[in-house]
């Protein structure tokens, strides 16, 4: 007959065994939630020497900050809740985490068995309760002292670090039944992580890169090599070797680079001679991009932000467009890739600029590099000709602010397409963040705290209102961790994004269903989570405010209150100087 004393051996030796083996396989960092199922778990977690527990009493606020530092660190970072609804509320930042290929570790806490669908208190169905999401779901056994179970607890463990490591990255969950009486107890054995040998895990899991076969590196340097009219697309990717590699192979193919924010390539050590940024205003002119039709394109990364550059590739379908992505996935929404490439993508630009002949630049080149110089000045005269606060203005003004070694993380919505076009390339090494998996404006708020916490250097979000209301429980992350971020709030009252979208033209119902306003002051929430709050009324005022909070520490503010329907006209005046711009250097009809 098991005692309680038993059950609390097991709870200790099976759970500490779990919580090692994922510490001996690279998950150093644990966002824990309160809960009492999930008991052996959290004591475990303490106690292990080589984890690092973070607190958080919001479960989706948790998801996301352990999203935020999986993606900054590159490694997993593992999620734990007690049972019921607390998983429920994990699934958001799951589902983030499996289309943005974020390595996360779900540990849910379940009662037993024999508990499950008999109406005991906090119990629902976990079994594969996020479905497709996760890349991985195992429901463990429950604790056992027995040496084969233990085994098979590490086993486990080591697999899902690995799984949720390997590309495509992504989410693991464990569910974890746990018996009661829950306060795990050791006996007389020593910790579990005592107990085995202490230079390497159970199992070790190498890592594997997809490498291009020869034949096909060199079937690929023929065709780049007759094909002048070529360009290089890179979307959003999270490997920073991608970036110098594309780098060389820009500078070996002569193609122009159309580089994402989130690409790795517009800021940084390597070249960016022919990394261009302003593509997204100058493919708005349909004469530019009429006769400026590729032959070649070859794209990294996922999808890219910008919608105009999506447009031109479909009007351009005829020409040849392939796909590389290591993950082996199918990145291609639009459906316009005639070659998909499942190799590691700095493999096969490493080697493609190793093979090819050296190439000068071209008319096509001098092309895209002019028109990438003039729309950026028309831009920038655009800008500094409107002296009130605006919404476009405010990333062409962090793109001068932000330090070397900075993160900057942007909202969905607005403002990530705002970085697109209005953060240039630039010497400085500014990481660029977002999420871009499923483009959702939640959790955005713990998103950026999980990255400051991952130890990334000065760290700001750019974030609209609606997104910072959907998140604001997230703030208590900054205050209870000590951590250091200023968050620069576009206010416009509302979902300012549905003002350039068709919805527009209904006006009886707009404000209702899509303009939202809220009419919030966020001032009265800045001071509950003892934030530096600032209200800038001058470009002046809103650099003083930005440079105080990023060299400063603690929780900033800033907040910039723009209109909705001003924000339309500032945007859309911009095109037509850009499109003048392009015909006066006769680049355009």
């Amino acid at each position: 007959m098991t005692t309680p004393q038993d059950t609390q051996r097991a709870n200790y030796a099976s759970v500490g065994a779990l919580v090692d083996e994922l510490v001996r396989a690279g998950t150093r960092h644990f966002c824990v939630c309160p809960g009492s199922r999930s008991t052996p778990l959290a004591l475990m977690i303490t106690q292990h020497p080589g984890a690092r527990l973070w607190m958080h009493l919001d479960e989706r606020s948790a998801g996301f900050f352990a999203l935020g530092m999986a993606k900054a660190l590159r490694e997993p970072v593992a999620l734990v809740c007690t049972s019921g609804t607390a998983a429920a509320n994990f699934l958001p930042a799951v589902v983030e985490a499996f289309h943005g290929r974020v390595p996360l570790i779900v540990l849910t806490a379940d009662r037993p068995h024999e508990l499950r669908d008999t109406g005991a208190p906090q119990t629902v169905d976990q079994i594969n309760m996020f479905g497709s999401h996760a890349k991985w779901f195992v429901d463990l056994a429950e604790p056992d002292e027995a040496p084969e179970l233990l085994r098979y607890t590490r086993a486990v463990a080591a697999r899902a670090a690995a799984t949720a490591s390997q590309a495509p990255a992504g989410p693991v969950h464990l569910n974890c039944p746990l018996r009661e009486p829950l306060v795990p107890r050791p006996g007389d054995a020593p910790p579990p992580w005592e107990q085995q040998p202490a230079d390497r895990p159970l199992v070790t899991v190498a890592p594997g890169l997809r490498a291009p076969q020869p034949e096909l590196v060199a079937q690929l340097a023929e065709t780049v090599a007759r094909t002048e009219r070529g360009l290089i697309v890179c979307g959003p990717q999270d490997d920073p070797a991608l970036a110098e590699a594309v780098a060389r192979l820009a500078d070996a193919s002569g193609y122009p680079v159309l580089a994402d924010p989130l690409s790795g390539l517009r800021a940084g050590p390597h070249s960016r001679a022919l990394a261009l940024s302003a593509y997204d205003a100058f493919l708005r002119d349909e004469g530019f991009g009429a006769r400026h039709a590729p032959e070649l394109v070859i794209r990294f990364g996922a999808m890219p932000v910008s919608k105009p550059l999506l447009l031109f590739l479909q009007r351009h379908r005829g020409c040849r467009a392939l796909l590389v992505d290591g993950g082996a996935g199918w990145l291609d929404p639009a459906r316009l890739a005639t070659d998909v490439i499942p190799v590691e993508g700095r493999l096969l630009a490493d080697a493609l600029a190793a093979t090819l002949p050296e190439r000068r630049h071209t008319e096509w080149t001098d092309a895209w590099l002019t028109a990438e110089r003039v729309t950026r000045a028309a831009i920038e005269e655009r800008l500094a000709s409107t002296g009130e606060l605006s919404e476009s203005r405010v990333f062409a003004e962090l793109a001068h602010l932000l330090p070397d070694g900075a993160a900057l993380v942007a909202g969905n919505s607005m403002p990530i397409r705002d970085l697109d076009t209005f953060f240039p390339a630039g010497q400085r090494h500014v990481r660029l963040l977002a999420n871009r998996g499923a483009n959702g404006i939640d959790g955005v708020v713990s998103t950026a705290l999980g990255v400051s916490a991952s130890g990334a250097g000065p760290v700001l979000l750019a974030i609209g209102d609606l997104s910072l209301y959907h998140d604001s429980n997230g703030l208590l992350a900054a205050k209870q961790h000590g951590l250091d971020i200023t968050i620069v709030l576009i206010n416009n009252d509302g979902g300012g994004i549905f003002s350039f979208l068709p919805q527009a033209a209904e006006p009886e119902h707009f404000e209702q269903l899509f303009g939202t306003p809220h009419g919030l002051d966020f001032r009265p929430l800045a001071e509950l989570y003892g934030a530096r709050y600032t209200r800038p009324d001058s470009w002046d005022a809103f650099r003083a405010a930005v440079s105080e909070g990023v060299a400063g520490h603690g929780l900033h503010i800033v907040e910039v209150r723009t209109e909705r329907a001003r924000n339309v006209m500032q945007h859309r005046a911009i095109w037509p100087a850009v499109a003048a711009a392009l015909a006066h250097a006769g680049l355009s009809t």
